[in-house]
C-alpha cells in the first residue's frame, strides 16, 4: 500500500477507516450529519485506485448534484492528478456518456442534443404556433407539466423512438389538447434526435433492459459502484444501480435516512431502510461521530429525530467541546421575532462574529418577510438565496403595481397588470396603446380608456380592467388598506389566477403580504395612507444591494441541505409553518420532523429558535411548533418562559396526534388497511387527521378522501 493511502487513512476514525477499506460486496454506510461522508468517499475511492490497483475506468461514483460530483473530483485529483476522473458525475453525467456509447440501440446517433429547460420551451412555443394555441387553451407551464407526467409512466419510450410520421398521426388523432401537444412534440424531439433531462435516465434505462449485451459489458466493466446521498433516490436511480451493480455485486451506498427530505420528488426513504433486506449478506457500516456541531446542538437534534419511528436507530456523537444550548424565543409578533433575531445577529456580529458566518433558515419562503424588513431597518447586509428577495417576488411586484394604478396610474404598473391575469391586451393592442399615448400625450392608461369602444378592444376583457381600478380610485381614500388588497386581489381575478394553477406558495407570499400591510396599518396609525405605504414598500424593493460579500444567508432548509454555518437562527417555528399545514399523516409528519434536523445539524457553535404568536392564514390559532417540544425541554434555554397554559395546550396536540389510537389500531398498523362504510363502500386509510383522533379514507368509488371521528360505522377488513 503507498504511502499516500496510508496517510490518507490514518486521519480517518475507525468507521470511516472500516468503511473506505471494506470494498466487496453490497455495503450499505448509515452517514449521520457532519460524520466525514465526502472524506470518507474519497478515501474508499482512493483505496480502490492506490491500494488495489484498480483502473478510474472501472469506478462508477455518483451523486446528485455537478458540484457535490465536482468538490469530490477536486480532492480526489489534488492526490491523484494524472487519472481520469469522468465517473465521479452526477446519475445524469453518467446516463448521457452511456447513451453517447449505446444509443444506437434506439436508432439514435452519438451527436443527439440534450435539450434544456429554455431549448424544451421554444421547442413548444414552435408546437404551439403550429397548432395554432392560444394562451388562453393552454401555458407553456401546463404543457411542460403534462409532458412530465406523461414521461413519469415510463413506457412512453417506445413510442418517442418510433417512426416520426407516426407521432404526427397520434397528435393528429388526439383527442385531448395535451395530448395533440405532447405528441407533437415527440415528433420535434424525435426530427432533431433530442433528449431533454427526464429522457437521459428512462432512455438508459430502456437500453439496458432491452439489450443483453449492452448491459453485460457495462455491468462487467463497472467493478465497484458507489451511490452517494443514498436516501434521495427514486425508484428509476435505485433500478439503474442495481443492474449496473447485478454481475459484480459491489455496490456501496452513503446516506442518511434522517435526512431524507425530498420525498416530493420522488425520493424514497426505504431504499436505504430496507437495503439489507433487499441483499443478502449485505453490511451496515454507522458514521455516528459528528465533527461539525457542538455537543448540545447534537442533544437537541437527537431527541428531536428520535420520535421518528421509520428510521434506523443511531445517535449522532459530538467530538467538539460543550458550549450553549439552543435558544428558544417565543414571541408576541412576527416583527417582534424578527426584531429579536437582528438584535441577537448584531451582538454576535459586536462580538466578532462576522455576519456571513450566520444562516437564517425558515420552512417557505414568505416566512422571510419580516426578517428582510428587519435586516434592512438595522442596515445588516444579507443575500437570499434560492429564491427572490420577498418585494421582489413577482405576485408581490404585481400587486404592489395594481396598488400603484389606483394610486397614480404609472405606465410602468400599467404594463406589469394590464394583462395580469391575462384579459387579451397582448403585444398588438400594447402597440397601439403606445402610437396612441404619444399621439396625445397621454398615460397608457388614458390610452385604453380612451379606446374601449375601438374595434380593436372591444372583444378584449380590457373594460374589465378599467372598471376595477376606477372603482377602486373613488373610494380607496376611505378604506382601510387591507380591504384594498382584498379587494383587488379578488375582483383583479389575480388570487384565482394563483389558485386555479395551484401556485400554493405564490399565494401564501399574497397571504404574507396582507399581514405586512396590516402590521403597517397598525403602526402608522392615523398617518397610514396608500401613498405612504407605496412609499414604504418602495424602500424594500429599491435597497442598496452592492456590497454582499460580508452578508447574512437567508434560504430554505431545503436550499440548506449539504450547508453548515456557525450560527443558524431557525425561525417560523409555528404550528401550521412547521411542520406545515400539509403534514396531515404520519408519513408527512415524520417528513416535517427530518427536515428539522436537517436544521438543526446545519448549526456548528450556535442556534437560535423562534416563533411568534398570533394566528395563522386560516384563522387557526398559532402556537410553537411540536418540534421545540420534540426536542425535549431540558435540551433547550428558554429566552422568555413560555405561558404554562399555552405550553399545556401544545403539549396536548402533540400527544392527541402522535401517540393517538383508533378503535384498538395502531397509528402505523392502520395505515393502509381496508375498510367498509355503509354509505361509501370500501376504501383504504391514508392518514391520521392532526387536530383530531380518527382516520382518513380513500375511498374506491370517491373522488376525494372522508375524515373520520372515533365511532364511526367503520368496518375493518384487513
Amino acid at each position: 500500500m503507498g504511502c499516500m493511502i496510508v496517510e490518507y487513512l490514518q486521519q480517518l476514525n475507525e468507521q470511516q477507516r472500516q468503511a473506505a477499506t471494506t470494498t466487496e460486496g453490497y455495503i450499505r454506510v448509515v452517514a449521520g450529519a457532519g460524520s466525514g461522508k465526502t472524506g470518507t468517499l474519497t478515501a474508499r475511492y482512493l483505496y480502490l485506485v492506490e491500494a488495489l490497483g484498480i483502473s478510474t475506468a472501472n469506478i462508477l461514483c455518483v451523486t446528485f448534484t455537478n458540484k457535490a460530483a465536482g468538490e469530490m473530483k477536486k480532492r480526489i485529483r489534488s492526490l491523484i492528478p494524472d487519472q481520469d476522473l469522468g465517473r465521479i458525475t452526477t446519475f445524469h453525467g453518467f446516463c448521457v456518456g452511456l447513451l453517447k456509447e449505446d444509443c444506437h440501440v434506439v436508432r439514435y446517433p452519438s451527436t443527439f442534443i440534450v435539450l434544456d429547460e429554455e431549448d424544451k420551451e421554444a421547442m413548444l412555443r414552435t408546437v404551439f404556433q403550429d397548432l395554432q394555441i392560444t394562451s388562453r387553451e393552454m401555458t407553456i407551464k401546463e404543457a411542460v407539466d403534462h409532458i412530465g407526467w406523461r414521461k413519469g409512466g415510463r413506457g412512453y419510450v417506445k413510442t418517442l423512438i418510433g417512426d416520426p410520421e407516426q407521432l404526427l398521426r397520434l397528435s393528429r388523432e388526439a383527442t385531448t389538447l395535451k395530448d395533440k401537444v405532447l405528441y407533437r412534440y415527440f415528433y420535434e424531439q424525435r426530427k432533431c434526435y433530442g433528449l431533454d433531462f427526464d429522457d437521459l435516465l428512462y432512455f438508459a434505462l430502456y437500453i439496458l433492459r432491452q439489450d443483453p449485451s449492452v448491459r453485460e459489458k457495462w455491468q462487467r466493466r463497472l467493478e465497484y459502484i458507489m451511490v452517494d446521498e443514498f436516501q434521495d433516490i427514486d425508484k428509476d436511480q435505485y433500478a439503474l444501480a442495481e443492474i449496473l451493480s447485478g454481475y459484480h455485486k459491489n455496490l456501496f451506498v452513503v446516506g442518511d435516512p434522517d435526512q431524507t427530505i425530498y420525498t416530493w420528488r420522488g425520493a424514497d426513504v426505504k431504499f436505504i431502510l430496507e437495503f439489507d433486506a433487499r441483499h443478502e449478506q449485505a453490511k451496515t457500516i454507522y458514521l455516528n461521530t459528528n465533527y461539525r456541531s457542538r455537543p448540545q446542538i447534537l442533544t437537541a437534534a437527537n431527541a428531536l429525530i428520535d420520535k421518528n419511528r421509520n428510521r434506523l436507530k443511531k445517535k449522532l456523537e459530538a467530538v467538539r467541546e460543550d458550549d450553549r444550548k439552543p435558544l428558544y424565543f417565543h414571541a408576541k409578533t412576527g416583527q417582534l421575532e424578527a426584531d429579536w433575531i437582528t438584535a441577537n445577529m448584531r451582538a454576535l456580529h459586536e462580538a466578532g462574529v462576522s455576519y456571513a458566518a450566520m444562516g437564517v433558515l425558515y420552512r417557505a419562503h414568505y416566512v422571510s418577510r419580516a426578517v428582510e424588513e428587519s435586516l434592512i431597518k438595522n442596515k445588516i447586509p444579507y443575500v437570499l438565496y434560492s429564491g427572490v428577495e420577498f418585494y421582489k417576488r413577482k405576485e408581490i411586484k404585481d400587486i404592489l403595481c395594481y396598488l400603484r394604478m389606483i394610486y397614480c396610474g404609472d405606465d410602468i404598473s400599467f404594463l406589469r397588470t394590464v394583462n395580469e391575469p391575462r384579459r387579451g391586451v397582448g403585444r398588438t393592442r400594447i402597440a397601439a396603446l403606445k402610437e396612441y399615448a404619444q399621439l396625445n400625450q397621454c398615460s397608457l392608461y388614458q390610452a385604453l380608456a380612451a379606446n374601449l369602444e375601438t374595434e380593436l378592444f372591444r372583444r378584449s376583457r380590457a373594460r374589465d380592467y378599467v372598471r376595477l381600478i376606477e372603482k377602486y380610485r373613488a373610494i380607496f381614500d376611505g378604506m382601510d388598506l387591507t380591504d384594498l388588497l382584498a379587494g383587488v386581489l379578488s375582483e383583479s381575478g389575480y388570487e384565482d389566477m394563483l389558485r386555479s394553477s395551484g401556485e400554493e406558495e405564490r399565494l401564501d407570499n399574497l397571504a404574507e403580504l396582507k399581514q405586512a400591510i396590516y402590521d403597517f396599518e397598525r403602526k402608522a396609525g392615523e398617518e397610514v395612507t396608500l401613498g405612504n405605504y407605496l412609499d414604504h414598500a418602495a424602500l424594500f424593493t429599491n435597497m442598496d444591494q452592492t456590497d454582499r460579500k460580508e452578508a447574512a444567508k437567508l434560504m430554505t432548509i431545503h436550499a440548506a441541505k449539504g450547508l453548515e454555518f456557525p450560527v443558524v437562527f431557525l425561525c417560523g417555528m409555528s404550528e401550521g409553518i412547521f411542520p406545515g399545514k400539509r403534514a396531515n399523516t404520519r408519513e408527512k409528519l415524520e417528513e416535517e420532523r427530518r427536515l428539522c434536523y436537517v436544521a438543526f445539524t446545519r448549526a456548528k457553535d450556535r442556534l437560535f429558535l423562534s416563533d411568534a404568536a398570533g394566528s395563522n392564514y386560516d384563522g387557526s390559532f398559532r402556537s410553537p411548533s411540536r418540534f421545540l417540544f420534540n426536542a425535549e425541554k431540558e435540551n433547550v434555554d428558554y429566552a422568555v418562559p413560555l405561558d404554562p397554559e399555552l405550553e399545556e395546550r401544545t403539549r396536548e396536540r402533540i400527544q392527541r396526534t402522535e401517540a393517538q389510537e383508533w378503535a384498538g389500531e395502531g397509528t402505523d398498523d392502520a395505515l393502509g388497511k381496508r375498510v367498509r362504510h355503509p354509505i361509501f363502500g370500501e376504501g383504504s386509510v391514508i392518514g391520521v387527521p392532526r387536530d383530531q383522533s380518527g382516520v382518513i379514507v380513500q375511498f374506491d368509488a370517491v373522488a376525494t378522501p372522508r375524515t373520520f371521528g372515533p365511532g364511526a360505522q367503520l368496518e375493518w377488513l384487513t
